[in-house]
């Protein structure tokens, strides 16, 4: 008796410590949300060095999700560090690993879009100071790289945020003009129908991610954008 009692003391013990250590592990991986992703990007720099004088693209997953960005502006190289699911908050905390280590001719950012839809309580002001900060942080390391930032889209599957995605527009736009060697690219306007509405023909079946009617628009207005 006193023995199966011991054997299962034991037991528990070593379900409470496979218990302890899943939570640490994933106590973890909360607190430093897409660290894989970004880890995912230093492997591929070690294994191939990226080119100097590309094109930069950071942000979310409309960047993510355009592998074949460099087949719509041929003669330029491009370097893709966008990942999916991101806001402007974890492009700040990971700029030293997405921005920094490369020595890029122009800087592409599409973000915002995420942290809006994440909670009501986020603001324009909220997107604006977090671009700001993100602007910032870039200049402080790059001060003569072109920044271009792409406006927020106009997701028909967030059309309950599309007055805050106007606001932010706005506001980052003023800012833009305001700040040297950067530019506001707006998409917003082009992916609009003639009632005024998002064209659902340009999202894949989501109605978050763009298909390749949609990257075309993104095409024709960011060509006259990129440095030559």
């Amino acid at each position: 008796m006193a023995l199966l009692i011991w054997n299962k003391l034991l037991l528990m013990r070593k379900l409470l410590s496979i218990f302890i250590i899943v939570f640490v592990l994933c106590s973890g991986l909360n607190a430093q949300p897409f660290i894989q992703e970004v880890n995912a990007f230093a492997k591929l720099d070690a294994r191939q060095s990226p080119p100097d004088n590309a094109v930069l693209l950071i942000g979310s997953s409309s960047f993510t999700y355009w592998k074949d960005v460099a087949d719509y502006f041929p003669g330029h190289q491009f370097i893709n560090r966008a990942f999916g699911g991101s806001s402007l908050t974890h492009l700040i905390d990971y700029v030293d690993k997405i921005v920094y280590p490369y020595k890029p001719k122009q800087i592409l950012i599409y973000c915002g879009e995420n942290d809006i839809a994440a909670s009501k309580t986020v603001t324009a002001d909220t997107v604006l100071l977090r671009f700001k900060t993100l602007h910032r942080l870039i200049r402080e390391q790059m001060p003569n790289v072109p920044i271009s930032f792409v406006s927020i889209k106009p997701s028909p599957v967030r059309a309950e945020f599309l007055p805050t995605v106007v606001e932010s527009n706005k506001w980052i736009k003023e800012f833009c003009k305001r700040s040297k060697k950067t530019d506001f690219i707006d998409v917003f306007g082009s992916m609009l129908g003639d009632d005024g509405k998002p064209m659902e023909e340009i999202f894949v079946a989501d109605r978050l991610h763009m298909n390749a009617k949609g990257y075309q628009i993104w095409k024709n207005v960011i060509a006259p954008y990129l440095i030559k």
